[in-house]
């Protein structure tokens, strides 16, 4: 007897979509790429998450470093941290932007 797995069509499976605690369901998830696919995955996506919530403090609500560690029950060290994710994410995207656009001083 052959020991092999037939892959199916989706049509000729039972598949439960049962979601996870970032969706109601995998295929109407708004995250490009799924949080359990990738190692530290689920982690990095709450880290990210929690860094532009901090900034969002820091920078709209003018709170220090102090008050936003308060607030949100995590250390100074932590906040810092993550305005130094943030900060890094921004410039990233920043630089992505003018590459697209090519360099506005060779024009």
């Amino acid at each position: 007897m052959n020991d092999s797995v037939v892959d199916l069509p989706p049509e000729y499976c039972q598949y439960h979509d049962e979601g996870c605690e970032f969706a109601e369901s995998c295929l109407n998830c708004p995250l490009p790429v799924c949080v359990y696919d990738e190692p530290g995955g689920k982690r990095m996506f709450l880290n990210r998450r929690r860094a532009a919530e901090i900034a969002s403090f820091f920078n709209r609500e003018s709170k220090s470093t102090g008050e936003v560690a308060k607030i949100l029950g995590v250390s100074r060290r932590t906040v810092q941290r993550a305005l130094k994710l943030e900060k890094m994410r921004e410039s990233t995207t920043a630089e992505s932007i003018f590459e697209s656009q090519g360099d506005p001083s060779s024009a």
